[in-house]
């Protein structure tokens, strides 16, 4: 016999929650119901797909098995999803993807939008590094994922949002203090802060010191637009920030001093990208006309 879609759930459970008692309750059955279902899909498999003991772990087989049945799940619920096209759209549940530097900044804008527009949809943020976002995306943990763009298009529809203003960022006491607006022609020999590799804003900004005759300051790599924030209001360097962050997080008084580019030379963009295809397209792009709004009023 196949496996049901049932027991692809469950599987997808027990892999996410670590636990046959966890997973259990991540799909609202009895512990017993869940393990013997597992128990079924290991009989079909003729193996084991974890290992018993203090932490459930998965086997190699086990790993093979819950990619496959979230490839599966992933088609199960476009299908499903084929009724989403009809007017309303913005129902039932969306898991969102989103990039630690962009949720904090505009989520919450656009969760205060559809709690008035749209009262019976749920949506299920998860923050991640863009890779992982996108592998997410792509094993169907996530429905829709909102990053800085470009992303490979591969299989992935991307729907271009808005462009974020980079402000530069510096300590109060820096000689950029008095430009109302800064050029590129300022950065000549001065140090840049920037993330991680893992975002795009790195590669964005060791670009941008290419071009300036600046030099990026790899040695105080920031994990959060927080982090090189704090760097640039200790004189450690100058900072790129969005515009996004700098409206909610510097007020004046601060330690930081932000300042725009000249013409608003330079930004980053920002898109949403789903799966090519997806049954619930009508209801993205709701989503994404949302986040358009609150990026411009927030």
């Amino acid at each position: 016999m196949p496996p049901t879609i049932r027991q692809l759930r469950y599987l997808v459970a027990l892999a996410e929650q670590g636990s046959f008692t966890r997973g259990a309750a991540a799909v609202e059955v009895t512990q017993p119901s869940f393990s013997q279902q597992i128990q079924l899909l290991e009989t079909m498999l003729q193996g084991r797909v974890v290992e018993r003991g203090g932490r459930t772990i998965l086997t190699p087989l086990g790993r093979d098995a819950v990619a496959a049945a979230r490839r599966v799940l992933v088609e199960v619920d476009g299908f499903a999803a084929l009724a989403d096209r009809r007017v309303d759209a913005l129902s039932g549940t969306i898991r969102l993807g989103v990039s630690p530097t962009l949720g904090p900044y505009i989520l919450p804008q656009l969760v205060a939008r559809l709690h008035a527009t749209s009262p019976t949809l749920r949506v299920h943020v998860r923050e991640g590094m863009p890779s992982l976002l996108l592998e997410m995306l792509s094993d169907g943990a996530h429905d829709v994922v909102l990053l800085q763009l470009p992303v490979d298009q591969a299989g992935r529809h991307v729907e271009r949002l808005f462009r974020d203003p980079l402000y530069l960022a510096m300590a109060a006491d820096d000689p950029l203090r008095d430009r109302a607006e800064i050029t590129t022609a300022d950065l000549a020999g001065r140090g840049l802060l920037t993330l991680q590799a893992q975002y795009r804003m790195s590669d964005q900004v060791t670009a941008l010191a290419e071009a300036a005759g600046a030099h990026v300051l790899r040695d105080y790599e920031g994990t959060s637009l927080d982090a090189i924030r704090q760097m640039a209001g200790m004189g450690m360097g100058l900072a790129f920030l969005p515009q996004l962050y700098v409206r909610q997080e510097i007020r004046p008084g601060d330690e930081v001093i932000a300042r725009p580019f000249a013409g608003g030379r330079h930004y980053r963009e920002i898109g949403l990208v789903w799966r090519a295809g997806a049954g619930r397209a009508p209801a993205f792009e709701k989503l994404a006309a949302l986040l358009r709004e609150v990026a411009v009023i927030g």
